[in-house]
């Protein structure tokens, strides 16, 4: 694997920026750590090997240089980097003017900014340490590079107020999905033989893959739309919705709401007693295409695996079929299977 680094110094202007800010302490330990990162349209997910995986909502807003940022924590970190751009992520976003999703974005040329949300001080306040990196995208064959350019070597920035310098030794790139399918496997989930078709329903796309009991992915179809944003955008404009918010409805609050009982924000408007009417359709869709991309491959199906931040919204219409299995906690399966696959479970990041 290919390693870049890059120049420690700061440039004089970041470094005065930076003056009043605390500093972590530099890690002494020789094992470099292993961090597992699933940067998701609707969330950026990430495990460092123990305890539960976190998320930070993929919602950010860049502050101008003249306005004074909203309280930050660790689900809404505050990213400051060397030429003095700032980002806001998570829910606390939400609370200026306006944001930027990353839904509606390719999440690709986010990457580097989205590790810097994602990255932790280490136990006892280190902020200056090494890393290997392992990440998922839809089609590691067209952006697995670029993403690879983006994330090895040397990074500084300033998260939370603590000044970082974390050196990026290795990225393994993987297909969004399979993490999902190794999780499932390591829980005996995944039959011994036959074919298992992964259904990895996100927040701006969905995939599938078809995968052998080898483990091998012998096909695969990648939908760029079609995931929950598309529902939450249908949705939002329906009149039930718009004509008592008396404006339009934000596709992006619709898909807060497929989270907390279906109610937009904090209006009391609540669309789960029409909810089927859309998610019928897309539920139908999605699997109509599922059945004509593997048709060849049917009798030989043992099991359709269904996970991804968008799976919970159609669970109760898979119960009592014995050749489907909705994963637990789909938001995070995907990236606890990314960090199995490291291979090497001790090489574990503890934070703070």
């Amino acid at each position: 694997m290919t390693t870049t680094t890059a120049p420690r110094s700061r440039s004089a202007a970041g470094a005065s920026r930076s003056s009043a800010k605390a500093r972590g302490t530099q890690a002494a330990s020789a094992t470099t750590p292993v961090l597992a990162l699933d940067a998701g349209n609707y969330d950026l997910k990430f495990f460092a090997g123990s305890g539960h995986p976190k998320a930070i909502r993929s919602v950010r807003y860049q502050l101008p240089l003249g306005r004074d940022a909203v309280s930050f924590s660790e689900a809404s970190p505050l990213i400051e980097l060397p030429d003095g751009r700032r980002y806001h992520f998570g829910a606390q976003a939400y609370k200026y003017r306006r944001q930027q999703q990353t839904v509606i974005e390719n999440k690709v040329e986010l990457a580097k900014l989205h590790l810097y949300a994602c990255l932790e001080p280490l136990a006892g306040n280190v902020a200056d340490y090494n890393l290997n990196l392992h990440v998922s995208t839809p089609d590691p064959a067209r952006n697995g590079e670029d993403i690879q350019a983006q994330l090895l070597g040397v990074h500084e920035f300033i998260r939370n107020d603590v000044e970082f310098r974390v050196k990026v030794e290795s990225v393994e790139v993987g297909r969004e999905g399979m993490g999902s399918y190794h999780y499932a496997k390591a829980q005996g989930i995944i039959p011994g033989q036959g074919y298992t078709i992964v259904v990895d329903i996100g927040g701006g796309t969905w995939l599938t893959r078809l995968v052998d009991a080898d483990g091998e992915v012998i096909d695969e179809n990648i939908m760029d739309r079609g995931g929950t944003y598309e529902l939450a955008t249908a949705i939002s404009f329906d009149h039930r919705l718009t004509d008592l918010l008396g404006s339009s409805a934000d596709p992006c609050i619709v898909m807060d709401g497929f989270r907390t009982d279906h109610v937009y924000a904090d209006t009391g408007l609540a669309w789960a007693d029409w909810l089927d009417e859309y998610l019928d359709p897309w539920f139908k869709g999605i699997f109509q295409t599922v059945k004509a991309q593997y048709t060849p491959y049917m009798p030989r199906v043992t099991r359709f695996l269904v996970t991804g931040g968008g799976s919970h919204l159609i669970a109760d219409r898979l119960q009592g079929h014995d050749l489907f299995a909705v994963m637990g906690d789909p938001q995070f399966a995907n990236v606890r299977g990314l960090f199995l696959m490291t291979g090497d479970t001790q090489l574990c990041m503890t934070t703070k």
